[in-house]
């Protein structure tokens, strides 16, 4: 039976439709991105997007006999029957259309008896259409050539399609696979190709929700959640870097980072006490291999209590913190949100007088067991207890602690799965576990972030293992508990590439992977392929065998201290790409696909990434392979250890040994080169070299003091180095941050040029 669409009003820049049985309410926020929102007039609070993103957009509405079409310029949405909905872009393309016939799911034919036994052995009946009360599932064509990338760091291969996926954060220890549906992290934001023409989803609801991207049908895909209203926006662009933009305006783009965080991180649970660390840092600095961050796991508190530490194993935390901070080694620490259910402890007194954690349905405080033993749970749904949670870290920042790392906060229970109905807080209004769990590690990351910001006057180094759409804005994020297995490595590429594309320009996974044993060649191999990584850290779990840089000895210790080198060499690069991408959105760490989404090798690639546009990274991921494929997207490039050139939109073949990563750098690119250092260091530098990998070049650099947020008043420096002809010229094009560099040297192929500043005319001048 049709559902006819009756009549439609237009209010500002919301239009609403009404149809025999329910309505549709479109909200033109920009002219590239649609909000939807079915038979509800307001959505639910949104902890995604901050503040009003509507911007003033000129649009038409026309009337036929059967459909409405709202057009702006950079989207044709056609409402029809049915509550249809036909999105096209300016030039007619289809982006996403809805789907009118029925579903066909695949446990067709199954009795609850035959659900119920398959269940019992094992297998997951996702998505199978159990609709409940408030459930909403809404059903998209599906083209023969339409790939799908985005939803975070969900598991399997670049490329999307053809599988399924739940949005529920989950701790789960098993050494995770492409068959797992659901990890950590809730971002439900797609990126789809649809015949070559780009477009975003992004379905904001936390409630548990699942996608099915052609998995049931070839005629379909699908998206379906358990509860609350269906609320997601359309988002258009001239291509998925375009997308990614729009994307990223509406929830929220990755600060620029302390320059110190894109260091290298050693970190290990099974790190006794102070003496162990000083240990670990001490070998780091004998051995010259550059450090920049030592993570303290929950062995450095007292019996587990956050917001603690054991005073037996640090008996003057402050004084040691300074001690590391003067060899440039920084200390990052754990912080779970589970309290200890211990009368006497602070924490959990204040919050039990507060009435600060989540309660069960006759109202008692809900105790589960981690890490503690019996624990409470902090509401961070609420303001009140967002600020509080802020203010607990003034102790551990009062001590020199330099960032926080959150973790177990899916929330993670070891008596059992919280169970839905339990009482959590929407801001000010009471919800249940169900709606509020896919963003708790969200708000646990946005009141670390504060409480950071307000005792540092820094930019917060929040990491988190938990995280929704969002968190971009207040952590960054690492891909859980990993293993040291060669599929986890060969994963970890599209993992932290999706990522990427969902708008987490900060991430990075566990170098050597946490739990199992590693060997030296998996060691090298993940090391060399994470090496540009934004989050570069090396992470194990106490019981393994331990792969500190040196465990192995040689050659693993020269190979390690060479790849090291090679990062710090490169922070500039990297700190460039995250200072345009607070602007742009796009990550550091890219999908080839990004490089010529028109190329159809490039969007089934998951063991090649680019880092921004210049440097393209074909990691081996193999055990016991010497040479590989590699494809090289549209252009020229250049084999960044031989110089050789290659004709771009083919494969090569490369010979790689153990201490050999294959990389290119495109052709007429320049690259800033730091020179060779332990640690970055908050003194202003002064000296940098740019290196020519061509015979001409354009590079736009950028320069602030790395710690605080004094270049959003505008004290940063922005510089342009050209060459042409062998030619070089370095102009300062931006003076708001006192220091310059005193030196700049430009390598191109007939030798290196110095310039030296000249303070009275603040320009740079060549060196005869």
């Amino acid at each position: 039976m049709s559902n006819r669409l009756l009549d439609h009003q237009v209010d500002g820049q919301k239009i609403q439709f009404q149809f025999q049985t329910g309505s549709l309410q479109l909200t033109i926020m920009t002219p590239e991105i649609i909000r939807v929102l079915a038979d509800a007039t307001s959505g639910d609070h949104s902890y995604a997007i901050e503040g009003d993103k509507t911007q003033k957009t000129s649009f038409t509405v026309t009337a036929s006999a059967d459909d409405v079409t709202l057009t702006t310029s950079g989207l044709t949405i056609v409402v029809g029957a049915n509550q249809r909905l036909d999105v096209f872009n300016a030039t007619g393309a289809p982006l996403v259309q809805d789907y009118l016939g029925q579903r066909r799911p695949l446990a067709r034919g199954m009795d609850a008896q035959q659900a119920a036994l398959a269940s019992a052995e094992g297998h997951e009946l996702t998505g199978q259409g159990a609709p409940g009360h408030g459930y909403h599932e809404v059903l998209k064509q599906l083209a023969p050539d339409e790939q799908f990338f985005g939803l975070g760091d969900k598991t399997g291969f670049i490329n999307k399609r053809g599988y399924e996926f739940d949005n529920w954060n989950t701790d789960d220890p098993a050494p995770q696979m492409e068959n797992f549906t659901r990890l950590y992290k809730s971002v439900p934001f797609l990126l789809g190709l649809k015949n070559g023409v780009p477009y975003g989803l992004f379905f904001d609801n936390t409630n548990r929700s699942h996608f099915d991207l052609g998995k049931e049908s070839e005629s379909y895909y699908f998206y379906s959640v358990e509860a609350g209203v269906l609320d997601y926006y359309v988002i258009g662009g001239a291509s998925l870097a375009a997308v990614i933009q729009n994307y990223t305006y509406l929830t929220g783009r990755t600060p620029l980072p302390q320059k110190w965080t894109l260091g290298y991180q050693q970190s290990r649970w099974g790190y006794q006490d102070a003496a162990e660390i000083a240990l670990i840092a001490q070998k780091m600095r004998d051995y010259h291999l550059p450090m920049d961050v030592i993570h303290l796991d929950i062995d450095y508190m007292d019996g587990y209590r956050v917001f603690t530490w054991d005073p037996h194993k640090y008996p003057n935390m402050k004084q040691f913190l300074a001690d590391l901070k003067a060899q440039g080694v920084k200390i990052v620490t754990i912080i779970d949100p589970g309290v200890k259910e211990d009368p006497g402890y602070p924490i959990f007194d204040a919050g039990v007088r507060n009435n600060f954690f989540v309660k069960t349905p006759e109202g008692f405080d809900y105790v589960n067991r981690v890490w503690p033993g019996e624990s409470v749970y902090p509401d961070f749904g609420r303001q009140r207890v967002r600020d509080w949670w802020a203010d607990n870290h003034q102790q551990l920042t009062t001590a020199g602690v330099a960032g926080i790392w959150n973790d177990m906060n899916e929330p993670a229970s070891f008596n059992g799965q919280i169970p839905d109905e339990i009482i959590f807080s929407d801001e000010e209004q009471a919800a249940t576990h169900g709606k509020m769990h896919n963003v708790y590690g969200h708000n646990m990351s946005h009141a670390t972030y504060n409480g950071l910001l307000a005792q540092q006057n820094r930019r917060p180094f929040v990491i988190t293992r938990a995280a929704y759409a969002g968190t971009q804005k207040y952590a960054t994020v690492w891909t859980g508990d990993n293993h040291s297995l060669w599929a986890h490595l060969q994963m970890m590429i599209p993992q932290l590439s999706n990522l990427g594309l969902s708008g987490f320009a900060f991430a990075g996974t566990d170098i050597g992977g946490f739990g199992s044993d590693t060997t030296p060649e998996l060691l090298i191999r993940w090391l060399e392929a994470a090496i540009f990584s934004p989050l570069l850290r090396n992470h194990s779990a106490i019981g393994t065998r331990f792969q500190e840089p040196w465990a192995f000895g040689e050659p693993t210790l020269s190979i390690y201290r060479q790849y090291l080198q090679l990062r710090y060499h490169l922070i500039p690069y990297l700190y460039d790409l995250f200072a345009a991408g607070e602007t742009t959105g796009l990550p550091v760490m890219r999908a080839m696909v990004l490089a010529d989404e028109q190329d159809p090798r490039l969007r089934e690639i998951s063991d090649q990434y680019l880092v921004g546009t210049a440097l393209l990274v074909a990691p081996i991921v193999q055990k016991g392979q010497t040479k590989r494929l590699v494809y090289l997207p549209a252009g020229q490039w250049i084999d960044f250890w031989t110089g050789t050139r290659y004709q771009g939109q083919q494969d090569i073949v490369v010979t790689a040994d153990l201490a050999q990563l294959p990389m290119f750098v495109r052709q007429d690119s320049l690259l800033p080169w730091a020179d060779e250092r332990e640690f970055v260091a908050e003194a202003p530098e002064q000296h940098l070299t740019f290196r020519l990998f061509g015979e001409t070049g354009q590079y736009d650099h950028y320069q602030d003091n790395g710690l605080d947020l004094a270049y959003r008043q505008g004290e940063y420096n922005r510089y342009q180095i050209l060459v042409k002809a062998d030619q070089a010229q370095v102009i300062l094009q931006y003076h708001g941050f006192a220091p310059v560099y005193q030196t700049i040297d430009v390598e191109t192929t007939a030798g290196q040029q110095r310039f030296v500043y000249q303070a009275a005319t603040e320009s740079y001048q060549v060196l005869n």
